[in-house]
């Protein structure tokens, strides 16, 4: 198998981030659908996308789509597979999956036939007997909606968002894939300077630095499509060597800045950029923000603060409304601030340039932007 077609899934709300960084790596987009994207490649793009997409929550490698209204038909379809060209004799099978307004809408009972399914294929090529599983890892996944069921393999495993970098974080996490399009859909670069005066875990301004320099945000952890026999030998150590290459460990970023009230997650915030790589240029303080301010004339807030159960209404009210003073007077700046809160405005004081809807860990969020002006031309954003 040489090409493929292959698809990138997203959080809702980041399809044109992860299209746009997907352009950036000079892919063609074929499609993108609600949580979706495809293209077309070869088994080297697979590991360049896992290694370095940071928006895309999962790359799977696409085996087939069909009609799928019965049992019998998902049975049958699946069985057109041709399963022992793709799995090993000892592959670890798991399947896994969703099914969405189809008549097929029990998941574990879709599970059952489809790995029933495989088995038999794989059994017609080795003979009977149970498979044993004990090699690499071919997870199966499904997606049936509307009667029509998709089949992949999922070459990522754990989510994207798992970087390998954060081992500590605090109460309720922002999910790295998230904090990486709200930095892109910020438009931020590193000659701005951005700070995160509600930092938590550190994982906005680890993320921005990331970006700074170049580093590719699965370099440091592992795929299961890395022991898959029918890729092209090769291609993920040439697809990391690349990811290496182009990153830029010594370049320099103008002020990131992550500020919290509790010293203990301050102290995971610097341990997270260590393990990032990243520490040498983010500034971690302990602060309330009750106590931010600054002397820059332009610059960036992005920022992810506590909101939901994590405190209490009247609580939310008093932290937004201390935003909105310490931060509405800042009238060259650009600040970016995501929230389940619905009545963030009201308590904040202004209403957003604009808002987008944007899922962290599963809950429905808005994220709210508020453009400043862009420095002078000559690109030299002087002190107040």
């Amino acid at each position: 198998m040489s090409e493929h077609r292959i698809i990138i899934s997203t959080t809702f709300g980041v399809e044109g981030v992860v299209k746009h960084e997907l352009r950036k790596l000079n892919y063609e987009v074929d499609r993108v659908k609600n949580g979706r994207i495809e293209i077309t490649g070869e088994g080297r793009d697979l590991a360049r996308l896992n290694l370095q997409l940071r928006s895309a929550e999962r790359v799977y490698l696409k085996l087939a789509d069909f009609p799928a209204r019965d049992f019998d038909e998902l049975y049958d379809e699946i069985r057109k597979i041709d399963w022992p060209e793709i799995l090993p004799w000892n592959a670890e099978i798991p399947v896994s999956g969703k099914s969405v307004k189809s008549g097929l809408h029990s998941v574990p009972a879709c599970q059952s036939i489809i790995k029933r399914a495989i088995v038999d294929s794989m059994q017609d090529r080795y003979g009977e007997g149970r498979l044993p599983e004990s090699g690499d890892l071919y997870p199966v996944h499904f997606s049936i909606y509307r009667d029509k069921a998709t089949i992949s393999l999922d070459s990522s495993g754990r989510g994207l968002h798992k970087r390998g970098y954060r081992r500590e974080s605090g109460e309720a996490p922002l999910q790295e894939t998230i904090a990486a399009a709200m930095i892109n859909l910020s438009r931020w670069d590193r000659d701005r300077i951005l700070i995160d005066p509600l930092c938590g875990a550190g994982t906005i301004p680890i993320e921005a630095a990331m970006m700074a320099r170049d580093i590719p945000p699965g370099i440091d952890r592992d795929f299961p499509a890395e022991n898959w026999e029918f890729l092209q030998e090769g291609c993920w150590k040439q697809a990391r060597e690349e990811a290496k290459e182009r990153m830029k460990p010594d370049r320099e970023v103008r002020l990131l800045a992550g500020y919290d009230r509790d010293g203990d997650v301050i102290e995971k915030a610097i341990y997270n950029s260590r393990r990032a790589g990243v520490e040498d240029i983010i500034h971690f303080q302990q602060r309330s923000i009750s106590d931010f301010s600054t002397s820059r004339k332009y610059g960036y807030i992005i920022s992810n603060p506590p909101y939901g159960e994590r405190m209490k209404e009247e609580e939310l009210e008093s932290l937004y409304s201390l935003m909105g003073e310490k931060f509405r007077p800042l009238e060259t700046w650009s600040y970016y601030i995501l929230t389940a809160y619905e009545d963030f405005e009201g308590a904040f004081g202004e209403e957003a340039s604009k808002r987008r809807k944007l899922y962290n860990g599963g809950i429905e969020c808005q994220f709210y932007q508020y453009y400043g002006p862009w420095p002078p031309a000559d690109g030299v954003e002087s002190d107040a």
